[in-house]
């Protein structure tokens, strides 16, 4: 990458990238019902609608050395951000249940790839930014998932859910632009990560993972469900997906919060204790009163939700020495952990559809909000993953 570039160009590119990994998944909630009763999907295969793309993250990004050596971080991002055209564009031209799943699978596979290799760009580039671009990127993300939760409803109503669907390829071939002109074709490869870190022999990096796959499973769940719980209580389309916009604006203030200060915290703990405690309060604002508390429930989600994602990737990078240990700390963390989160939508999706109730879901992620404060506890600043023996 040449130093002649203004600064801003790289995080731009960053931004525009990171927008597009969330639509194809956060446009599906609000349109859920209306999805199944015209494509006959059920609930449990509405649920393969988040499960199987987070599932297909996780075990990519397992997997992302050798992504790395085999498609190169400028080549293999920029395949990602195609699949991921592709895919929306084929739910607007063919909609149909079989198109959905099979999207689900292709977009799953270019947003892998695109979350595979960029932690280890950004960690290659960001120098003493890191941490901030590290925020700046995850709050893209969950930017495009409060785009594309807020509109989605809108653009159905008005032109019909195939288009809601499509439409999404519009940011992703902005993006594949932006990646294409900041990216240099002769830019040197980052070597592939040590081998001499054996992070399957590590409790810390077990825990690490936990920590992201719990994390992240609230956030696979609250984007594939919330919606549905809501117009099964009587709210329509938009008002529901109003909803999850308030949630991913408040995921995105988080983000935004996290990015510009995160590179002056020492300890991270403090802020993963604040971003737990907000979460916990609002999937028992969920449990208990749903619609009284309806939207504080979803603004304490939203912070909860949007904090721990950037920190939770930021603290397991915190782990490595320098960018190779900590991109392959952040692939083994993703990887186990979007495994891990892919399992709560899918049994919300087996609850609905034999209990037709969520209400046990939120009470499941107020405890596993608990697990989430005595692993963060844990977290002390300056601790490592070292070499095994």
């Amino acid at each position: 990458m040449t130093r002649s570039r203004p600064g801003w160009i790289f995080p731009a590119a960053i931004l525009l990238v990171g927008i597009n990994l969330r639509p194809s998944m956060a446009v599906i909630g609000p349109l859920l019902d209306r999805l199944q009763q015209d494509t006959g999907l059920s609930d449990a295969g509405a649920g393969l609608l988040t499960t199987l793309p987070v599932a297909l993250i996780g075990a990519i990004l397992l997997g992302a050395g050798r992504m790395r050596v085999l498609l190169g971080e400028r080549g293999g991002i920029a395949l990602g951000l195609a699949l991921i055209l592709i895919s929306d564009a084929g739910r607007g031209l063919w909609p149909g249940a079989h198109v959905l799943l099979a999207t689900a699978l292709s977009g799953g596979i270019g947003i892998a790839l695109v979350q595979a290799l960029m932690p280890a760009v950004i960690r290659h580039r960001g120098g003493r930014r890191t941490a901030g671009l590290m925020g700046l990127y995850s709050t893209a993300i969950m930017g495009g998932a409060l785009m594309s939760g807020m509109v989605g409803p809108w653009l159905a109503q008005a032109w019909g859910w195939p288009v809601a669907l499509g439409l999404w390829a519009g940011p992703a071939l902005a993006g594949l632009l932006a990646w294409r002109g900041v990216a240099e074709p002769r830019a040197a490869a980052i070597s592939r990560a040590p081998s001499r870190l054996h992070l399957s022999r590590s409790l810390r990096a077990w825990l690490l993972l936990a920590f992201f796959g719990l994390g992240t499973g609230a956030y696979t769940l609250v984007l594939a469900w919330l919606p549905s719980f809501y117009t099964r209580l009587g709210w329509s389309a938009q008002g529901a997906g109003g909803l999850l916009g308030a949630v991913t604006f408040a995921e995105v203030m988080a983000g935004l919060a996290v990015s510009f200060w995160i590179d002056c915290a020492h300890d991270r703990r403090p802020a993963l204790f604040c971003a737990i405690a907000a979460l916990l309060l609002g999937m028992l604002c969920l449990a208990l009163a749903p619609l009284g508390l309806a939207w504080p429930a979803a603004v304490l989600a939203g912070l909860g939700i949007g904090a721990l994602f950037p920190l939770s990737l930021i603290v397991a990078m915190d782990h490595g020495e320098g960018s190779d240990e900590a991109a392959a700390i952040a692939a083994f963390v993703q990887g186990g952990g979007y495994v891990l989160a892919a399992l709560l939508p899918l049994l919300a999706g087996f609850l609905r559809q034999n209990l037709a109730d969520l209400a046990p879901v939120w009470w499941l992620m107020a405890l596993l909000c608990l697990v989430l404060w005595l692993i963060a506890v844990s977290l002390r600043p300056g601790d490592r993953i070292g070499p095994s023996v």
